[in-house]
């Protein structure tokens, strides 16, 4: 089961990961919300963040802790 969020405005997202291949040619596994659950949905939240509202759409994000 995709890890859930639901904002202050009742809205529900769900994490989500994807591994991309940046300029230099280094790998790296960016994190994401989606409204709806996708490929490479994560069941919880990585070790090491914290789920954050943003103030002015509402939308989360991830967090170093």
């Amino acid at each position: 089961m995709a890890y859930k969020f639901t904002n202050s405005k009742g809205v529900d997202y769900y994490l989500h990961y994807r591994d991309v291949t940046l300029r230099g040619g280094r790998n790296q596994r960016i994190y994401f919300f989606a409204r709806d659950v996708r490929d490479n949905a994560l069941d919880a939240v990585p070790a090491g963040y914290k789920v954050v509202e943003t103030e002015r759409t509402g939308m989360p994000v991830l967090k170093k802790a």
